[in-house]
């Protein structure tokens, strides 16, 4: 396939259009981005956008997909594994990796929670975000068991709300809210350790 073919063309149009959603939904949500914003920012027709994706949800949901390659694989799992030389030390280093992200100029919180809030566990896209952050669990189940604790999944129940409070106190203002849940984090490791004997 020659460079600057029909199907180059229609892959380009649909990472530009991808892009740009992402930009948008991610900084101000589902709600407050129309069709139209995102035809003009991606510069495509409205008819190219709609081939690729024939509704808003549609693209909503191919928003999310994208937000847990960028952020959940390509960002907190890789970027903690990367921090700590064992499963228990990759666990805490998801709240230095956190520390970071909550620092950002544009830190814009979880996608996954505010298009869930926003729209509600029974629509399409909300469905989809309970499924990315049982995703996300599971990162931190496999992280558990590696590291011995007992009961994994229980246990990245508790962490995941250590995960989700921080952000929702990040996006409150607070600084500290990575190194907060941080120490909260291994209290918690304490507790499914010890009663691993």
């Amino acid at each position: 396939m020659s460079a600057g073919s029909p199907a180059d063309e229609a892959t380009a149009a649909r990472e530009r259009i991808l892009d740009t959603a992402y930009d948008l939904f991610a900084q101000r949500g589902i709600r407050a981005v129309g069709i139209d914003e995102v035809i003009a920012e991606s510069k495509v027709a409205k008819a190219t956008l709609y081939r690729h994706f024939p509704s808003k949800d549609d693209l909503v949901i191919a928003f999310l997909e994208n937000r847990e390659q960028r952020w959940t694989f390509g960002f907190v799992e890789a970027e903690s594994r990367r921090r700590g030389a064992t499963p228990e030390a990759q666990l805490l280093a998801i709240f230095d990796v956190f520390h970071d992200w909550f620092h950002e100029v544009e830190f814009e919180a979880c996608s996954f929670i505010n298009v869930l809030l926003e729209l509600g566990p029974h629509h399409p896209a909300g469905a989809a975000c309970v499924k990315h952050l049982a995703n996300i669990r599971g990162v931190v189940a496999d992280r558990a068991r590696r590291a011995g604790l007992r009961d994994p999944e229980d246990f990245a129940r508790s962490w995941h709300i250590l995960m989700k409070g921080s952000i929702i106190s990040a996006a409150e203002g607070d600084a500290r809210a990575a190194q907060r849940a941080k120490e909260m984090a291994r209290a918690l490791i304490e507790r499914y350790r010890q009663s691993a004997k």
